[in-house]
This record gives C-alpha cells, structure tokens and sequence, in this order.
C-alpha cells in the first residue's frame, strides 16, 4: 500500500526544513568560531600608564635622591687626629653616631663615589689604615666621645662635641671583635681603586689590605674556611648570634673576590691565584653550608633557618648566587612581605627573644634587628632586583623608598613596621644616617645606569 502523496510532500518538506536550518546553523556556527577566534588572537589590553603619574613618580624619587645625596655629603667633616693632623672623615650620623664607624663607612662609601666625592673616601680609608694593628685589624670605629656622653647629649638633644682628637676603639659595646668592618674596609678601598685608577695609592696601601684579608682567616675554625663569630659582633649587633653567619662570609667572600681582581690588575699575581682559590672555596663552603633548595633561600646559619635579607641580597647582588637562586630568593622576599611597607625588612621571622639584647629590650626596640626596615638593605634589595632585570619590582621599591624620605625630609635610620621612624622615649632613629643615605644614593645611580643600557659595573 502506496503512502498518500500528501503526506510524501509533508515528509520532504520537513526534510528540506531542517536541511535549510542545519546549513544556517552550521554558517552561524562557522561565523560564531571564527569571530570568537579572532577576539581571542587579540593581544590582551594592558593598561596604560597615566603619564602625569609616571612624571610624579619620577620627580618623586629624583627628590629623594637629592634628599639623600644632600644627608651624605652633610657626614663629611674635617676631624683631628692624636698626632695633629686633620682628613676628612664620614661620620655615621650626627646626633647618635657623629664618628666614623668602619661598618658604615664601607657601605656608604658606593654613594660617595657616585657623588664625585674620592676625596672623602681617600682620607676616611687613610685614617683606618692609619689605626690598623700590625696583624691586620681595622678598628671598629673612630671616636671621641665615651658611649654614656653619646647618648646622654642624644637623649637632651645636643650635638656631640667634636674637639677633641679621634681615636680607634677595637672591639664592640659588647667586648667582642667584629669581622665585617675589616671585609667591608677591604670592599670599599678596593671599590675606590677601580673607580678612581689611583694606582699610587693601591701600591702604598695593598698589603696593608691584604694583612686585613689575611686576619679574617684567624676566624676561620674548619677546613671549609667559613669564618665564625661571636655573639653581638655583626651589623645586627643587638642579637646574640654565633658561629658561622651567612652575612659576614658572603662579606668575606666579596672581600677576597675582589682582591684576586685587584691582584691581576696591579701587578701581583701570585696574590691573585691565592686570593682567587680562597674565594671559589668560600662560594662553595656559603652554598654547602647556607643553601637551602627546600626552603628557597640562604639561611642565617645552622642554628636560625630564617631568610635574613643582608646576607641573601648581598648575594644575589654581587653575582654570588646562581640565577636560579637569586630568582628563588627575591621570590620568597615577595612571598614573605619583606618589602611592605618600607623596603626592606631585617628577616622574615624574628629570633627568639632571650638572643635580644637587654638594653634593646628595655628599651622598646627589641625588633630593630628584626621586624625592624632599613632602607640600607632596601637598597641593596633594589640592586639586586635590577641585577636581575626585575625592574618593574625595582623601581616599585625605589618609590616606596622615595615616598619615605620625602615624607620626613631625611634618611632615617629604621623604620617600624607600620612604616614610620623609630621612636621610643629612650632611643630615636638616627637621622640622617650616612650608611642608608650613600646606599640609596648608590641604588639610585645603578637603576638609572641600567635604564640607559650600561652593565654592572666589573666590582659588582
């Protein structure tokens, strides 16, 4: 039986229906893939710099830097010697530290160079090498003034007396022998010579600087040559850390790095292979010892896994560190909030307090060598971003730094961590302070110096 005619022409009809529909739907498809396909092949938007903001930015940091340039160069003083005889010296500061300290000097000394102030770097190094014991050690600073005077003029707001002749003093508050001053004195008068070109000088004071080398090597008790230390003998002097310091062998190592390059450069060859062997082997003792893949950073030492921020960005800073590392390392600062809000933190987690001083303790600045910011290290941290070409985190930190000293109209000493000056009744931030100004004006002209394409200079 035939099916009705009718009913055959519905059923085609239906067919065609849907064979019209399934070709537009297919067509509407093909437009809808391949419209979505060409949005997607877009580049992303990305956001647009306020031009006005950037120049604000600019004009920001650019007064920071005078500001801090300006508190530098302020340190500089003519100062009298036992025997009679005057140099320029840098002091640390003006109301707490209004003296020449080794430690400071060292650090500060990258900013006076950039200032065209050689000067002032070749009488301060002269005035230590004049004080230094036959067996190589520098003092730890120069001073006149007794530490009960110093804070009793600081306390009633006087200035120091400067009258009377400067004399080294050896060992710290806390009777023990600091390391760091003597690397940190051997960096800056080796950063000098290869700024300056002042061969005469280098050839009249080169073993002197060796003698200062070669009486690190007292402290080094173990076949790895790390050097150790006593408690309070460090920058982060109110913590009763001991042993072998991250902070003072990559100063160490720094220290002999450069000296086998200065060997090479002047002369002395058999000093260059000696001091190049001592600092591969102090590289490879500092990440044996030091390194931690689990962790993703330098530790303070065996007894604190902490990230103290001197030690791991002088590290990456000054090419110790591998790239790998050094990325590692800047990650876990990111991670930790070391920057926030002032740049950049002393570690991520505190000692215990029984290591704290008692006199820090007392008085209300037990954090200062923890939770404490000192824009010293921030400046560090800054070079070390650039280094590795992280310069939008770079120039963030520059900023945060800026926004700081334009705020108070100097370079303090520390920071709390709300991000304002330390002040407590019995101790106020030094201000300025010559070792965070230099070291600010130093991270200023590097990040600038990269901007414009120029490499890192061979010292660093």
């Amino acid at each position: 039986m035939t099916e009705h005619p009718e009913k055959q022409n519905l059923s085609w009809l239906g067919v065609g229906v849907w064979s019209i529909l399934a070709t537009f739907s297919g067509i509407g498809f093909w437009k809808t893939f391949s419209y979505v396909r060409r949005l997607f092949r877009q580049p992303k938007l990305q956001p647009r710099a306020n031009p006005l903001l950037n120049e604000e930015r600019a004009h920001l940091q650019a007064m920071a830097a005078r500001v801090a340039a300006a508190n530098l160069q302020a340190g500089i003083e003519t100062r009298r010697l036992p025997d009679g005889r005057a140099r320029l010296v840098l002091c640390a500061g003006t109301r707490n530290f209004r003296e020449p300290w080794a430690r400071d000097f060292g650090f500060a000394s990258f900013g006076l160079l950039e200032l065209g102030r050689q000067q002032a770097v070749k009488e301060t190094l002269e005035v230590f090498l004049l004080t230094q014991k036959p067996a190589g050690q520098f003092p730890v600073k120069i001073h006149s003034t007794r530490i009960f005077d110093r804070y009793l003029y600081s306390l009633l707001g006087r200035e120091q007396p400067v009258e009377a002749p400067i004399r080294p003093k050896y060992i710290t508050a806390h009777k023990t022998v600091s390391l760091d001053g003597n690397a940190l004195l051997v960096i800056a008068f080796l950063n000098y010579i290869c700024r300056t070109r002042d061969r005469d000088f280098a050839r009249r004071h080169w073993n002197a600087i060796k003698r200062a080398a070669l009486w690190l090597e007292n402290y080094a008790l173990e076949a790895d040559g790390l050097l150790h230390q006593s408690a309070f003998a460090d920058w982060a002097d109110s913590v009763g850390r001991t042993g072998k310091i991250l902070y003072t062998n990559v100063l160490y190592w720094k220290a002999l790095h450069d000296l086998a390059h200065a060997a090479d450069h002047n002369g002395q060859p058999a000093d260059g292979a000696y001091f190049a062997a001592k600092a591969r082997q102090i590289k490879e003792s500092v990440n044996a010892h030091f390194w931690r893949a689990d962790l993703g950073y330098y530790v303070t030492s065996k007894l604190f896994d902490n990230l103290s921020s001197s030690g791991n960005l002088l590290a990456v800073a000054w090419g110790m560190a591998s790239k790998a590392q050094a990325h590692s390392v800047l990650d876990r600062m990111v991670a930790f909030k070391m920057a926030d809000p002032v740049p950049t933190q002393v570690v991520h987690r505190a000692y215990p307090q029984k290591l704290i001083a008692i006199e820090n303790r007392l008085g209300g600045i037990g954090h200062y060598h923890t939770y404490a910011a000192w824009l010293w290290l921030g400046a560090w941290h800054v070079i070390a971003l650039t280094r590795m070409e992280r310069l939008t985190e770079a120039e963030d930190l520059l900023h945060r730094i800026a926004r700081v000293i334009v705020r108070d109209g100097t370079v303090h000493e520390v920071y709390d961590p709300g991000g304002h000056y330390l002040s407590t009744f019995w101790y106020t931030s030094e201000a300025p302070l010559t070792w965070s100004a230099g070291m600010v004006v130093y991270a200023w002209h590097v990040y600038q110096r990269w901007l414009s394409g120029e490499p890192f200079a061979p010292n660093l």
